[in-house]
């Protein structure tokens, strides 16, 4: 057995999102199982190095997992030639900086979604021949690895629409905690659910359907007025929703409604359904359920009458078929053996820089009024 040892720079892993998903859950889960094994007997051993501005938030994270390594000062994990790859899930703010930073050290790269700047670190990564990657987690949910099963399978036919309910009630904050950062709901701190979401929707519906040819969106502050985590009352000057219709390759439309003022009557936070001439489904991040033609009811409009039929029981659960791993984790994986082995992998920088125009020109179509082109990206 050979073991391949990757030291990482993980920056920003005292936030929710770098601890919970990518140290925890991702990392720490694959030196549990005794690293990532390979079909030849290597193993990929990751050797986390934290990063971040609190030395005392680090050094607890360090102790805590059992961690050597951990640093204030960036520059100089950066000039460290130990270090393989840089990994940021900071605040967006301030991400752009420290990954063009990274990418002029000569470090592999791979990011939480960047936002202004992504087309340029795409252009600068390729530019320095490092490998790069960002990180696209909805399509490795159960869910939705289902529903790309279905659409490979042929299950729909042609496929006619895409619909998509995102969202959740997040506490304005006064008299209940809010669940989500204040810097969300401040466009001068870069919130707005647009910026966050769009980027996803673009992944998912150019993978699973085909990339997006037009965008008509409608953004607004539902909620104007929050209280941040001193309690103190701000005006919220980010969009709190964002309703989207894209027209896709094929001719596909997709409408996909996004909010954090909507209160929840889906089994899942998010869900999609998709219909096509052969059947249809309903996705949501770890469950998906079926119609197909030769099963679908005849319903019949009646207001005079109360419905006598359970539309939902009238749906079969496409079966897991597979053990499915968690999500981060599992993209990790694929991004090391890219690394490492240069395997195959398509979720770079500039796959993530087609989500950053995705919400950028919904912004803008926002503003003005009207349907844009989606042009194809360059770098």
């Amino acid at each position: 057995m050979t073991r391949t040892t990757v030291r990482i720079a993980m920056n920003g892993v005292t936030g929710r999102m770098g601890h919970r998903q990518h140290l925890v859950r991702s990392l720490l889960a694959l030196r549990e199982q005794g690293g990532l094994h390979l079909a030849d007997g290597t193993v990929i051993w990751p050797e986390p190095v934290l990063v971040g501005r609190s030395p005392h938030k680090l050094r607890a994270l360090a102790e805590r997992h059992g961690l050597r390594d951990w640093t204030c000062d960036l520059d100089s994990v950066l000039a460290d030639d130990t270090v393989d790859l840089y990994f940021d899930a900071q605040v967006t703010a301030a991400r752009v900086g420290a990954v063009k930073k990274a990418i002029a050290a000569g470090k592999h790269v791979y990011v939480e979604k960047p936002t202004a700047g992504a087309r340029e670190l795409a252009r600068l990564a390729r530019e320095a021949g490092v490998k790069n990657g960002v990180v696209q987690d909805k399509l490795f949910l159960p869910g939705l690895r289902k529903l790309r099963r279905l659409v490979e399978g042929g299950f729909f036919g042609r496929i006619l629409s895409v619909r998509g309910e995102f969202g959740y009630w997040v506490f304005e904050g006064d008299w209940q905690q809010a669940q989500r950062p204040s810097w969300n709901y401040r466009a001068e701190d870069g919130g707005g659910i647009a910026a966050d979401m769009f980027p996803h929707w673009e992944y998912v519906l150019h993978e699973l359907f085909g990339p997006v040819r037009t965008v008509q969106a409608h953004l607004t502050t539902h909620v104007p007025r929050r209280w941040d985590e001193a309690g103190a009352p701000y005006d919220a000057t980010a969009d709190d929703a964002a309703y989207g219709i894209f027209e896709l390759a094929g001719g596909i439309v997709a409408q996909i409604n996004s909010s954090w003022a909507v209160r929840v009557h889906r089994d899942e936070l998010v869900e999609f359904q998709v219909d096509g001439t052969e059947g249809s489904a309903v996705a949501g991040l770890r469950g998906c359920r079926v119609q197909h033609r030769s099963t679908t009811p005849k319903p019949v409009w009646n207001p005079d009458l109360p419905a006598s039929e359970r539309f939902r029981e009238q749906w079969q659960d496409v079966p897991d078929n597979a053990d499915f791993d968690n999500g981060f984790k599992a993209q990790w994986e694929l991004f090391l053996r890219h690394v490492v082995r240069d395997e195959p992998w398509r979720w770079d920088l500039a796959a993530g820089a087609r989500g950053v125009q995705l919400a950028e020109l919904g912004l803008r179509s926002s503003a003005e009024g009207r349907r844009l082109d989606v042009p194809e990206l360059s770098l």
